[in-house]
């Protein structure tokens, strides 16, 4: 039932009616090639019945989300109301929201569109509206912003009408994007993902490429081997370098392409993105800290990368710069937390006990690794100085990461904020606010309980919900947690 003229209701933008069909298309090109691969394959007398299903089919599909969804906003509530056969209503209360998202296609950009998702922090359920002319989606979006900040301020019914306020203004920039950042992007393994991908493509056509055909593959063998194999060797891997270069390059431009960070209206709003842009806001209020990881190659050009660690927003941790220089990534993290010292301060070291777990943790997991390597060596009756070669390379490495995961922890508390330091290979700093820690978890194992030392977990609703403190003297860790939030264990360290 389409809403009487006047309740307020407002449909999409009719440029929805170009959006989804291109969307339903895409989804059932697969199905539908391949069916009509089989009929035309079996009888076409079929074909004038098929064609016109198959081309009209999208068009209709794509045309329903349009005339069946519907939004408005009353003095305290957004409702959106979709549905054909199986409707449904979805409210928030406007002091609700939490969070209000852009997000915009290569596809959405060309119409002018943009899609809206409205969060409220509630088991991240959001509310989404796909799609609003771009006009109409920041209008939307800042009337609910200000309207969360002013509270009783009065809300027009058409949220495309602007809310007066004084709060008109562009906010403060935190960051922007610097090209010369590029220099970082190759010491960001997150592109290897991409690689693997393509790998993975490649595998699925692999078996209908010519190199293996016999003949084609040993012919190439011999060519190959026409050369000094160092060279070869040489020339493959810088050829890899290349390829790693460009591909972690790209895919830096496209996710960071105009990237702005900025404080306005009480949150954090972060757009980014070249061909399929997002807006993303993070209200302050429910920001409860950050995280700064260093990966350990980015650590050697002196890279790091900030998140902010909140309540109320999808996977409680948001990105908010990409590899960027260290002191951008303090700079960014202490206005966020409003101080310096918990990204600066250095950390309580836990001592050799701690070391000696670090060590024994790495060197436990290297040996399932030589314990397999000895079972295939006797299997397939190879000589066993193989199992002596990976032996010593796998412990010197796990040496190495029991070290590097020693000198990574750590833990202070600077300025009403609990750190803690963690990390293997990538340090990686975690700080949150000691008003949002909801509880403590002290754990020890029999090991650590024979030599004094313990796991101290600080319970709280933002980010992964846990934030770690590994290998502390026990006596420590409840002194710290009473300090963090003095009461909250009265009775135990009392007892």
């Amino acid at each position: 039932m389409i809403p009487s003229p006047g309740d307020g209701w407002i449909r999409l933008s009719p440029r929805k009616l170009l959006l989804d069909p291109f969307k339903a298309v895409g989804q059932a090109i697969v199905p539908v090639v391949v069916a009509l691969i089989g009929i035309s394959r079996s009888d076409m007398r079929f074909w004038p019945f098929i064609v016109p299903i198959a081309i009209l089919g999208p068009l209709v599909l794509g045309a329903i989300p349009w005339l069946t969804t519907h939004y408005r906003l009353t003095d305290t509530q957004i409702q959106v109301r979709r549905g054909l056969l199986n409707k449904s209503t979805s409210t928030a209360p406007l002091d609700r929201v939490r969070s209000v998202d852009l997000e915009a296609s290569l596809l959405h950009r060309i119409l002018g569109l943009q899609k809206v998702e409205i969060g409220t922090g509630v088991d991240d359920d959001r509310i989404t509206l796909d799609a609003l002319a771009a006009v109409d989606a920041h209008a939307l979006r800042t009337t609910l912003l200000r309207r969360r900040e002013v509270g009783q301020v009065p809300t027009p019914l058409d949220p495309r009408e602007p809310v007066p306020t004084p709060l008109d203004h562009q906010g403060s920039l935190l960051a922007q994007i610097d090209w010369s950042w590029l220099r970082f992007a190759p010491f960001s393994l997150a592109r290897l993902v991409l690689l693997a991908g393509a790998v993975g493509v490649l595998s699925q056509f692999g078996d209908d490429l010519p190199i293996w055909n016999e003949e084609t593959a040993t012919s190439l063998w011999e060519w190959i081997t026409q050369f000094a194999l160092a060279a070869v060797a040489v020339v493959v891997a810088i050829g890899a370098l290349a390829t790693w270069v460009l591909v972690s390059v790209a895919g830096y431009v496209v996710q960071w392409w105009n990237f702005r960070l900025v404080r306005e209206h009480g949150s954090l709003h972060l757009t980014t993105g070249l061909f399929t842009t997002r807006s993303i806001t993070v209200e302050e209020a429910k920001v409860r800290g950050v995280e700064m990881t260093e990966p350990v190659l980015m650590r050697l050009v002196g890279g790091a990368e900030l998140s902010t660690l909140a309540t109320g927003v999808e996977d409680g941790v948001t990105q908010v710069l990409p590899p960027c220089p260290h002191d951008v990534a303090i700079s960014v993290g202490a206005a966020v937390l409003e101080h310096t010292g918990p990204l600066t301060d250095p950390l309580v070291a836990h001592g050799p006990l701690a070391r000696r777990r670090a060590w024994l943790r790495q060197v436990r997991a290297s040996l399932v690794l030589i314990s397999g390597v000895a079972v295939a060596v006797w299997w397939f009756d190879e000589p066993w100085w193989w199992t002596a070669v990976v032996a010593l390379v796998v412990l010197a490495v796990s040496a190495l990461a029991g070290e590097s995961s020693y000198r990574h922890l750590g833990h202070a508390l600077a300025d009403r904020h609990l750190v803690a330091g963690s990390g293997v290979l990538a340090r990686i700093r975690t700080v949150l606010e000691t008003d949002g820690i909801i509880g403590w978890v002290v754990t020890q194992s029999w090991w650590q309980r024979r030599i004094g030392l313990a796991d101290l977990t600080a319970t709280t609703a933002a980010g992964a919900e846990r934030v770690l403190v590994r290998d502390v003297r026990l006596d420590v860790a409840v002194a710290l947690a009473d300090r963090a939030t003095p009461g909250l264990l009265t009775d135990f360290v009392e007892a």
